[in-house]
């Protein structure tokens, strides 16, 4: 008899944002059919793909290194009569694929955000040493036309809905690595989302480089509409949002949909008006106060995120206290903040009055600290409060959940009956900086 035939192992490493761990997902489907299962570690996998980040200087950097390790793994297993295909993938692989193949030999190709679903024939053409290397076309339409169907991990999923960006933030990487604006067609999202639902998925999230920019056929607050009204689906999230796209429609929304939950990521980089017209960013400080004025009076307790860049281009430090000052006039549940990288091919990568190392350093710890506060108390806010949380897996201890808020928040509670995709309510007895605690009071309405 003959004896069955080990699956191969695949490896993927993601770096970056929440788009970036949905094509990570995306690219485990496309290659299940061939026989691919997910392994732990890349040490002794079949494929590795290394999923990458353009945004951060470091984040490249890291990509190298990581490849240097792979390659002695590489040697390893060649000298054990065994294969490994070592593959990048992402924003690095788009704007730096033919480095990649002229730096790093053991690289056996390169795929682009916007061709994973590629990944079979390049396979097969390392397999063959021959052929192109090197898949960076621009094919968002063609690529979503022929992904399998989703297998989630859970009862939470991210649902690409929107990629690319036609903003042109001076100092962002984005369009030249993910390409003009690309909606998805209306039906085809909310096909997606029907499907997700029948599989047990409870919460999505909606994702897009500018996701509330969505034309797929209808605004992006008819989207929301729609995928409410789909039976299983209890919460509804999206991200990342710009200012200028948040219109009268989607803000009302936020007050009159459930669904939609109490949560809302919306980028500011910079409190000073002209640091804002440097980074093109086609709004100012009074513009984002009074968006997010509206959005607050809409849905009272929103929890506001935000994105945060210091030491910009010619930012002096009074241009930095204006947006020390606007952190603390709106303040911020959760905030994501960064040291400026200049990122090759950018306006602001050219522009003059590039600010010290040492000085952005200052800054950023500056900053973190009141943001670091501002999320503590936000949190501690809820201790007392009675939380309805969705619960996503078990928790570290014996007989411990762990759950999300409505507010993003991680929640960890003991509940021996509590299955997965529940949402019980917890009322809050602790809190952390990134979590909260809490004790299980009782089945809450589905």
């Amino acid at each position: 008899m003959t004896e069955p035939r080990a699956p191969k192992r695949l490896f993927i490493e993601t770096y970056g944002c929440q788009m970036n761990v949905y094509d990570s997902e995306r690219m485990r489907d496309v290659l299940a059919p061939l026989g691919y299962a997910v392994a732990e570690k890349p040490d002794d996998a079949d494929l590795v793909i290394l999923n990458t980040c353009h945004i951060r200087e470091k984040a490249t950097e890291k990509v190298y290194s990581e490849i240097g390790r792979l390659r002695a793994h590489k040697e390893r297993r060649a000298a054990e009569g065994k294969g490994m295909t070592i593959t990048i993938a992402g924003c690095v692989a788009q704007a730096e694929g033919e480095e990649i193949m002229r730096r790093a030999p053991a690289v056996d190709f390169v795929v682009g955000p916007q061709a994973y679903h590629k990944l079979p024939e390049l396979i097969a053409r390392a397999a063959r040493q021959a052929g192109e290397r090197l898949e960076t076309d621009f094919t968002a339409q063609e690529k979503f036309d022929v992904l399998p169907a989703r297998a989630p991990d859970g009862v939470t999923a991210f649902l690409s809905v929107q990629e690319g960006c036609d903003k042109f933030c001076t100092f962002c990487v984005v369009p030249y690595t993910r390409g003009a604006e690309f909606s998805r067609p209306f039906a085809d999202v909310l096909a997606e989302a029907r499907s997700l639902a029948d599989k047990g998925v409870r919460e999505i999230t909606l994702l897009g480089q500018n996701v509330n920019a969505y034309h797929g056929g209808a605004s992006f607050a008819a989207l929301l509409n729609e995928l409410a009204a789909i039976d299983g689906i209890a919460r509804i999230r999206y991200m990342t949002s710009h200012p200028i796209e948040m219109t009268d429609e989607l803000i009302g929304l936020h007050g009159a949909e459930p669904k939609l939950m109490p949560y809302l990521h919306l980028p500011i980089q910079s409190g000073s008006d002209r640091i804002l017209k440097a980074m093109n960013r086609k709004h100012d400080g009074a513009f984002y106060r009074d968006i997010v004025t509206r959005v607050r009076a809409a849905r009272p307790d929103l929890a506001l995120s935000t994105d945060i860049i210091v030491g910009f281009p010619g930012e002096t430090e009074k241009e930095f206290e204006a947006t020390m000052q606007l952190v603390g006039d709106v303040t911020f549940a959760a905030a994501f903040s960064f040291k400026y990288s200049a990122r090759p091919g950018t306006p602001a990568a050219g522009m003059a009055g590039q600010v010290s190392e040492d000085e952005k350093s200052d800054r950023l710890r500056r900053l973190q600290a009141v943001l670091f506060a501002q999320q503590t108390a936000f949190n501690a806010g809820q201790v007392g409060r009675t939380l309805p949380v969705l619960v996503t897996g078990d928790g570290r201890r014996p007989g411990q959940k762990h759950g999300r808020s409505p507010y993003l928040q991680s929640v960890h509670f003991h509940d021996a009956q509590a299955q997965d995709g529940d949402i019980v309510d917890v009322r809050i007895t602790g809190s952390s900086q990134n979590s909260l605690t809490g004790e299980v009071q009782a089945l809450a309405p589905a």
